[in-house]
Order: C-alpha cells, then structure tokens, then sequence
C-alpha cells in the first residue's frame, strides 16, 4: 500500500445504499497492517463528506499512524486530506485535492533522526487529480498525486552505530519523493440485500526514482525506488439500517518496488471502517 490517497472517499468502490438522499456522511476508520523490516503499523482516520449541491461534493479526512519494531515506537498525527469532487457526468466524477501534511517527518529518538519507516507522514505538501468513472457493473478511478513541497527528513543510516538495525535503512536526507499514479478497477457483487462483496485491483505506479543527498551534498538517485506496486483488494460492507454502514477491507500486494525508501508499502492491511449518513 502506497502514500494513502488511494483510501480517499471518492476513489474507493462507491456503494449505493438506500440513504442516498442524505448529504452528510460522516466515517471512522482504522488498519492494522505489516511493513518492511519487522515493522507493525496501526493506523487510525476519521472523514467527514458533504454533498454540497447535485454536481459538489467535499471530503475531509484526518488520520494518524502508530509503528512499532526493532525496539522502537511511535505515533503521531499524520496529514489532512481535503478534496473537492464534481460530477461531470451520470457515470462520471472528477476529483481535485490535496494532501496537507501534519509533521515534517524528521522525528528523531536519541537526537538521531529516525527513517522514513517510523513517520507519521510522508510529510509531502501533494497536490491530488483523480476521475472515477462507472461502466455497467465495473468502477474505474485513475488519479495521481504529486508532491509540491518535499519533506525535511534529514536521516543518514552511516550516523547509526554499526550494530544497528537502522544501518540497514535506506539514508533519506534531503528527501526527494516523485509523485504516483494510481488505477483501481472495482467490481461489486450483491451478496444479499444488506452485504455487498467487492473485489478490487489497484496499481500503483511511483513516477521516478526517488533522491536524497549524501553528508557533502551529494545529490543520489535511490535504484529501484520507481516502478509498480500491485495490490488486492478485498471489501466487505454490511448495511445496518438505511443509515449505517460498516466496511471491512483485506489488501496486500503481489508485487512492489525493489526499493522503497518512503516507508509506505505493507505485506498485508486489515481494515475496519463504520460510516453513518445524516
């Protein structure tokens, strides 16, 4: 999993439920997933969506992230997502947003600054263009998400004593993060009148190759940071009542980076999602 805008409201599988008259809907969320190198992660969210008029519609949505490995713990709150959705078309909406970042991902423990694997955030000012469009049963949403203003990661795994498992890290001072472009083609199946089963595809691929720089200001390219992520998904929404809804949703991918020194692919998420319309 990849740089969280593919958990954006409007391009997850859309739901049609029977309270679509209403025009608030109001989400909390959270994951328990695996990284790389023995690392747990946690994850929490709260999102609130407005229906402005029939064409507008506003997503706000905040989230924060727990890790824990190799002895050590954090958490910290992570970013506002805020996105503006129009809808173009019967079958068609068009997406512009923005990622806000709440931390400058430079938390250091010891006065050393820790990896990129331990941040809340990838601490990126990103700017955010997506289109989800419906044909018959299938959903389609593309987007991509570009950083406008970087981070202020300073780490260098060679500050870390030898014997460190953070030696082993991908050093990211300097942090230069190329942007993603993201496809997710989803399929709902009508279990019953109150479950739907989604079974969803979501490519993910980083524009690029990543940089940072070396203690004498030397700018470097991080080999095998650009390419594809290819993950799975699988969503599970129960209707409660005409209001209601609960979600659970299994992703992991099949395929990923060689390098990936932003912290952000997991081995596997396990997520719980209620939301309420009003």
């Amino acid at each position: 999993m990849e740089a969280g805008f593919c958990t954006i409201d409007a391009f997850k599988p859309q739901i049609t439920d029977s309270s679509e008259t209403k025009v608030n809907q109001l989400k909390f969320g959270g994951y328990y997933g695996l990284a790389d190198k023995s690392i747990s992660v946690i994850g929490n969210h709260i999102e609130f969506n407005r229906q402005l008029n029939h064409k507008l519609g506003l997503d706000i949505k905040l989230t924060s992230l727990a890790q824990s490995g190799n002895g050590i713990s954090t958490f910290g709150i992570s970013d506002i997502f805020l996105n503006i959705k129009y809808k173009a078309g019967e079958k068609t909406n068009l997406i512009l947003g923005a990622k806000i970042p709440l931390t400058d991902a430079n938390k250091s423990q010891n006065q050393l600054t820790l990896p990129m694997d331990y941040k809340a955030s990838l601490g990126t000012f990103d700017l955010i263009l997506g289109m989800g469009y419906r044909f018959k049963k299938i959903q389609w949403a593309i987007a991509i998400k570009q950083p406008l203003i970087q981070n202020n990661n300073t780490f260098n795994s060679e500050e870390y004593p030898k014997n460190s498992k953070l030696r082993a890290f991908q050093s990211t001072q300097k942090f230069i993060r190329k942007g993603d472009l993201m496809l997710r083609v989803s399929y709902p199946i009508s279990l019953d009148p109150k479950l739907l089963f989604t079974p969803s595809i979501l490519p993910i691929f980083h524009l690029g190759n990543d940089k940072f720089s070396t203690p004498n200001g030397l700018v470097k390219e991080i080999e095998g940071s650009s390419g594809m992520t290819f993950n799975s998904n699988l969503y599970l929404d129960y209707e409660i009542d005409e209001k209601s809804v609960v979600q659970l949703n299994f992703r992991f991918p099949s395929r990923v980076r060689s390098s990936r020194p932003d912290g952000t692919t997991r081995s596997f998420i396990f997520s719980l999602e209620y939301r309420i319309k009003f």
